[in-house]
């Protein structure tokens, strides 16, 4: 027999960790909570990290899903909306246009501006832009997967942003679903479905956490290859073919360690490659002993915010 949803199942009171008090305060502090967090998302960043928003951690392959909430992963531009302000997870302001900005609830929410499978070049190409095209923006979709200043633990955040969107009645306004999962072959199962459709991962958040800002080990990402971020601190000379190209850019992970990245590069970016000072995506497979990546791969440059 069918189940009740995850946030619908697990209210205050019976929270694993949470006493009918610390539930009470969490209530009676969340309007507090929310006046703040708009303040959270605009701050500046850190080398790599973004101290206003959630930031996910690999998911250990053979753990037990059991007490997350798992939806998909969007491969999308992620989004904080303040209750005023629409922002990038940088802290610079989005530039959408005022009948999507006007229909926003004025509350506190996280998620991802998407348009389908497979589009992330030609959404970055619209979200980006210092004057919105009012009809290319008809087709980009807020895909919401939190309120950061909802003080109650993940489940009940589901539950909120739920009923919170169902009244604004906006078709391009939605809530990402959660669902459970019960053991490791099912979520293993579950991803490589995802992908096979197009997708490309999942996420796990941990359903009796709370809301913190930066990484968590409440959330987690969920993918065939994982992906990171680097700083470009140098360019590596090609050789052979690529001889007076760039054979490898050489790049700093946030931990402080180097390594050079060369797979992956098309022959335009090798004769034109990411500045130094730019920040790249890479995907990779598994890490060294000492924490390098292994099989890494360049994915694109991070587009400024």
């Amino acid at each position: 027999m069918p189940q009740p949803p995850l946030a619908l199942r697990q209210q205050l009171a019976t929270t694993p960790g949470l006493s009918r008090r610390a539930s009470l305060l969490t209530l009676l502090l969340s309007p507090w909570l929310m006046s703040r967090v708009g303040a959270q998302v605009g701050q500046p960043v850190d080398s790599g990290g973004h101290s206003g928003v959630q930031l996910a951690m690999p998911w250990p392959v053979g753990r037990s899903p059991q007490g997350f909430g798992v939806s998909e992963k969007f491969d999308g531009v992620r989004a904080v909306w303040d209750g005023r302000v629409l922002r990038f997870r940088s802290g610079r302001a989005i530039a959408a246009p005022a009948w999507f900005l006007s229909a926003l609830p004025r509350v506190a929410l996280d998620g991802e501006l998407w348009i389908g499978r497979g589009a992330f070049d030609r959404l970055s190409g619209v979200v980006r832009q210092i004057e919105p095209d009012n009809e290319a923006w008809r087709a980009v979709k807020y895909l919401v997967f939190d309120a950061p200043g909802h003080a109650a633990p993940f489940a009940q955040r589901v539950a909120f942003v739920q009923s919170t969107l169902a009244q604004a009645k906006q078709p391009w306004l939605m809530p990402v679903a959660q669902r459970e999962v019960n053991d490791a072959r099912t979520l293993q199962a579950l991803l490589q479905e995802t992908v096979r459709q197009g997708g490309e991962g999942l996420m796990l958040h941990r359903a009796d956490a709370l809301w913190q800002p930066g990484r968590t080990d409440a959330l987690y990402k969920f993918k065939l290859e994982q992906d990171e971020e680097a700083l470009v601190v140098g360019h590596q000379p090609g050789k052979g073919r690529l001889l007076g190209m760039t054979g490898a850019l050489l790049v700093q992970m946030p931990s402080g360690q180097r390594f050079a990245l060369g797979s992956g590069l098309s022959d335009a970016q090798r004769r034109h490659p990411p500045p130094v000072g730019a920040w790249v995506t890479y995907r990779y497979r598994d890490r060294t002993p000492t924490g390098l990546p292994r099989f890494a791969s360049f994915l694109r440059v991070r587009e400024a915010e």
